[in-house]
């Protein structure tokens, strides 16, 4: 599978990220202390809706389109006013053109004390994200291998924060590097909270990576999925999910109330469902 973010910005997998990466950052707010946000496959941090990538999948109607087009409940309005609120204030004529990925999402919910690390490895969309960013003393950006970040700048030196891994998924390895490079970086900041994205494509890699975690030691372990219908290895991804190491308490009560909405929205066919579960305890 080949997930290279410009042609599925906006896409049902970015409806989930996005929603959670938003409440992730809300709850740091809660405190005044400075945090960080490490994102180790930053990707270009800003999609154009009309470029010739986007047009060519037009995936983004599936999934910001819908959301951005439906009626939204007044307590789902409020959980994920602060990603929507980010990608109105881009598209400020009301036409949806940009879509902000998740470098720029995280930038615009940051506070002055907060800071942002993003690496990026393919080097024409690092040269894009360090343009994007340049002159933003709250950005570095760096040409490296995500799975090196999770060694070389961990823990944060602010000791609060969250590490958002978004892989490509163009090697059938993808799940085990992720696996290995999890373990490896939670061991070094076992207080931070990680936050992994992955297609659900795989059910028995997912279900393999999970085991090795709780193997490992690793506790407080929720697992998220949003499903606009049946996925499977020989098909298109119609859903993705998300694991959260060291969630907020608060998580798993808004996801129960957004997922449900935003499945009925985005929803495609049969098999669309969604899922909030604990998969390893405190």
């Amino acid at each position: 599978m080949n997930y290279r973010h410009a042609y599925h910005a906006g896409n049902i997998g970015d409806v989930l990220k996005h929603a959670v990466l938003a409440r992730l950052i809300t709850y740091l707010q809660r405190k005044d202390k400075a945090f960080r946000v490490l994102d180790t496959h930053a990707g270009i941090g800003c999609y154009d809706l009309t470029s010739e990538e986007t047009q060519k999948t037009g995936e983004w109607q599936q999934g910001i389109g819908k959301v951005l087009a439906a009626e939204i409940p007044a307590d789902v309005a409020d959980l994920l006013a602060p990603w929507l609120d980010v990608i109105r204030k881009e598209n400020p004529d009301g036409d949806l053109r940009i879509y902000p990925g998740s470098p720029l999402l995280s930038r615009r919910l940051l506070r002055k004390q907060d800071r942002l690390t993003l690496t990026e490895l393919h080097p024409a969309d690092f040269k894009t994200l360090s343009n994007l960013f340049a002159g933003d003393h709250h950005v570095k950006t760096i040409h490296l291998d995500g799975w090196l970040a999770l060694g070389s700048f961990l823990p944060p030196k602010e000791k609060r924060g969250l590490v958002l891994i978004d892989p490509a998924f163009e090697k059938t390895s993808e799940f085990a590097d992720m696996t290995e490079a999890v373990i490896k970086g939670w061991r070094k900041w076992p207080t931070g909270t990680f936050a992994l994205w992955y297609p659900m494509k795989e059910a028995s890699a997912i279900s393999r990576m999970h085991r090795e975690f709780a193997d490992a030691g690793l506790r407080d372990i929720l697992a998220l999925e949003l499903n606009a219908g049946k996925s499977g290895p020989d098909t298109r991804m119609l859903g993705s999910g998300m694991t959260i190491i060291n969630p907020p308490f608060t998580l798993m009560g808004e996801m129960k109330e957004v997922l449900p909405w935003l499945c009925d929205v985005v929803h495609q066919g049969p098999g669309a469902d969604w899922s909030v579960k604990q998969i390893v305890g405190e």
